[in-house]
């Protein structure tokens, strides 16, 4: 859910805001986490960068665990695979690489989708939330909508 911005921003806010959601392309959680540290005193600001470092928090919780099942499925088909001398490796591993490989890719996009829209929505002075994360960053920040004290 969307809402105009209650109290108006700065240039240097939107600024800030923008550059917390497209930063994250290329600089994962270290941009969005840099950016809500510095700009703290703003609620704007904050809220549109920890929207971006929970995305980015969130992606790298996803990933790991993506790793983590890649190796136990990938060591228990070699484990439950019969011992024969230079077996090819379990079809299991080339499976599983190319769905985390999907999954990888398709994180990526919902990021670079987000970091746009929501990087243009900030440089207007939209208090623009992300699906789920939006109302995590204001319950966080225990904001209401438009950045109102809740």
């Amino acid at each position: 859910m969307q809402s105009g911005a209650i109290e108006p921003t700065t240039p240097d806010e939107r600024t800030f805001a923008l550059l917390a959601h497209m930063l994250q392309i290329m600089l994962w959680w270290i941009a969005p986490l840099a950016i809500f540290l510095i700009k703290r005193q703003s609620k704007f600001v904050s809220f549109h960068a920890l929207q971006a470092l929970l995305l980015q928090v969130a992606c790298m919780v996803l990933s790991l665990a993506g790793v983590i099942l890649w190796f136990g499925v990938f060591f228990m088909a070699i484990a439950l695979a019969p011992a024969t001398r230079n077996a090819p490796p379990p079809p299991e591993f080339f499976v599983l690489m190319l769905m985390l490989w999907l999954c990888w890719m398709g994180m990526w996009i919902i990021i670079m989708l987000a970091a746009i829209i929501y990087g243009i929505k900030a440089g207007r002075g939209e208090w623009a939330e992300y699906p789920f994360f939006g109302q995590l960053s204001l319950r966080i920040l225990k904001l209401g909508l438009g950045g109102v004290p809740a």
